[in-house]
């Protein structure tokens, strides 16, 4: 019976502190890096902002993989909140056998042994007495004990709860602050991007996250009608020319698995707002594989998702300022594909 409580106990912690640890290492990503010395020229002044967006899209994925890691501590803090409810409660139901036990021994309704053999009249009437007596003291110790077991449980889910809690405050204060450094990093960054040429601008862009396409129309894709692909990869193309925002999910800014799990949203599929999260959906296939509406990955460790269209085009949220758009599968970084459907 021990055991059987102390596993989930167990199996909980380990889980608070994995989670924790997901959040310390977001925290570690978004360490200040140490300043450097001002660009010179036009092309170091470019190089460094397309390293800044590619920093960037690691960061945003951090702080996604520790915005699931909150959720998760909080969904912890939330079940060891019901299960010290119920552990209290099965102690409730003792108090009035107690009190009753307590009561009698106080009052001396229970006859003691001693008086059994006093008042008996034969040894019949004392052996019954005595087993009377015997039941009832089995009863009193059985209630005691199970008593005494249930306000340890109660106890230990309180605490359990207490621990759950305290981690998913500390979580959530840890990502709020993660999410402010972001921010601060994306203004400097856009700050860089806007003091380029727009030559450099899109030579950065370019670099970054692919040359803008034309975005096709869905009836011109191999994609089954009113498939789930379909559907997916209409509502991506719909979004083209919406702005990119770290954290967005829409409806009309998007970072890249926001605009993914958005689009899948309209099929009827629910994808976490991770690229690494989502990466580990489905089943995974090669360049040659790749079908529309599958997902394309970029980068180690994996920080961009894209959603592949079909004739070798992707479309995706790419970077910092920049809007969704329609380019090729066929960028640096390039991962694997992961089917979802089909």
């Amino acid at each position: 019976m021990q055991s059987a409580r102390t596993t989930p106990r167990r199996r909980s912690r380990a889980f608070l502190a994995m989670a924790a640890a997901l959040v310390a290492t977001a925290a570690g990503v978004l360490a200040p890096s140490p300043a450097g010395a001002a660009p010179t020229t036009a092309a170091e002044a470019s190089r460094l902002v397309q390293e800044a967006a590619q920093e960037l899209t690691v960061v945003d994925e951090q702080v996604h993989e520790a915005e699931i890691a909150v959720q998760d501590q909080q969904e912890a803090a939330r079940v060891a909140a019901e299960q010290a409810a119920a552990a209290q409660a099965a102690l409730a139901v003792f108090e009035p056998q107690l009190r009753a036990i307590a009561k009698s021994g106080y009052t001396g309704k229970t006859q003691s042994r001693v008086a059994a053999m006093l008042t008996s009249d034969s040894a019949d009437e004392l052996v019954q007495q005595m087993t009377t007596l015997d039941m009832i003291a089995a009863h009193t110790n059985a209630v005691v004990s199970q008593a005494a077991a249930a306000k340890t449980a109660a106890q230990q889910a309180q605490a359990a709860a207490d621990e759950a809690t305290a981690t998913a405050e500390a979580g959530l204060r840890q990502l709020q602050e993660q999410k402010a450094d972001v921010q601060k990093r994306a203004a400097a960054y856009q700050a860089d991007f806007a003091r380029l040429s727009a030559t450099e601008q899109a030579r950065v862009t370019t670099a970054v996250a692919g040359r803008s396409l034309d975005a096709p129309a869905v009836a011109e894709l191999p994609v089954a009608p009113g498939s789930a692909a379909a559907v997916a990869i209409a509502t991506a193309l719909a979004q083209v020319g919406d702005r990119y925002a770290g954290g967005g999910t829409g409806p009309d800014a998007f970072d890249c698995s926001g605009l993914t799990s958005f689009a899948y949203r309209a099929a009827g599929v629910s994808l976490p707002h991770s690229s690494r999260a989502q990466s580990q959906l489905g089943r995974q296939v090669s360049r040659d594989e790749l079908q529309p509406g599958d997902l394309v990955f970029y980068y180690t460790p994996i920080s961009h998702v894209a959603l592949y269209i079909g004739n070798g085009m992707i479309v995706h949220a790419r970077t910092y300022g920049k809007p969704v758009a329609v380019t090729s599968v066929d960028q640096n970084g390039y991962r694997f594909g992961v089917r979802l459907t089909g």
